[in-house]
């Protein structure tokens, strides 16, 4: 088991140390979006929206803007990131020439999309607490959120990518399933109030859950509640995982 722990941070670490002459650049990229949703949407439309169980609309959306940050990054590495590493620049072929195996190189690309999702959880928690939209000390345990829901959205993207065949194909996963997490888990409008197919609909895309729980840590309402969703989300991780991983095997034909 250690040795494998050791493989996987060891990819991990190489692609945190390439990574690091580009995370200002990256780091900062991450608030201009969050800024404009939320002068937009948040002070701009929020201010012909009623109050949604007692948030303003900018409350109600800023839980899911942080979270989504944490979704595009990690979709946007292990789709064109991994892609480049392993189909372009041969960083995967190096890689294994090494004791590495296929699974400690997945895990090693899981856990760095992991940890840049999470700072770019940071940067945006940052954001929204700027504006006065952070209402419970809670909100801190978004960054372990941050990471694990990166390692999700990650190893969702991971799978894709062992099985495309050029950087097309990832045109249809980002509009056919990231797209519709983005607009349908609940990040703009509450799910209690739609109809019974968007309902369903949404409890099957992992943002709806980290959306869930994220926005029970920014207003301290962590509850039984949020613990299923915290739950759903582990679930979810864990199956994305070995879905990437077999994924990573077959294409190495390891």
């Amino acid at each position: 088991m250690q040795p494998f722990f050791r493989g996987a941070w060891a990819v991990a670490a190489r692609n945190l140390r390439v990574w690091r002459t580009m995370a200002l650049a990256s780091v900062l990229g991450n608030f201009g979006e969050p800024i404009l949703y939320l002068l937009a949407m948040g002070f701009g439309l929020g201010r012909v929206v009623p109050p949604l169980d007692g948030m303003t609309y900018a409350e109600f959306i800023a839980p899911g803007l942080v979270v989504s940050t944490v979704m595009y990054t990690a979709t946007f590495e292990m789709t064109y990131g991994s892609y480049t590493r392993m189909a372009e620049q041969g960083v995967w072929d190096a890689i294994l020439a090494t004791p590495v195996t296929p699974t400690e190189l997945c895990m090693g690309e899981l856990i760095y999309a992991g940890v840049k999702a999470g700072v770019g959880a940071v940067a945006v928690l940052l954001v929204v607490a700027a504006f006065g939209l952070v209402q419970s000390p809670l909100a801190v345990f978004v960054l372990p959120l941050g990471f694990v829901a990166g390692v999700l959205f990650a190893s969702m993207a991971l799978a894709v990518t062992t099985v495309s065949k050029s950087y097309e194909a990832f045109n249809y996963y980002f509009t056919l399933v990231v797209a519709p997490m983005f607009l349908f888990s609940g990040i703009f409008f509450p799910l209690e109030g739609s109809p019974r197919w968007l309902k369903l609909f949404a409890q099957v895309l992992p943002l709806t859950h980290v959306v869930q729980v994220s926005r029970a840590c920014l207003r301290g309402t962590f509850d039984g509640t949020a613990a299923v969703h915290v739950a759903v989300v582990l679930a979810m991780t864990c199956g994305g995982v070995a879905l990437a991983a077999a994924g990573a095997r077959r294409r190495l034909n390891h």
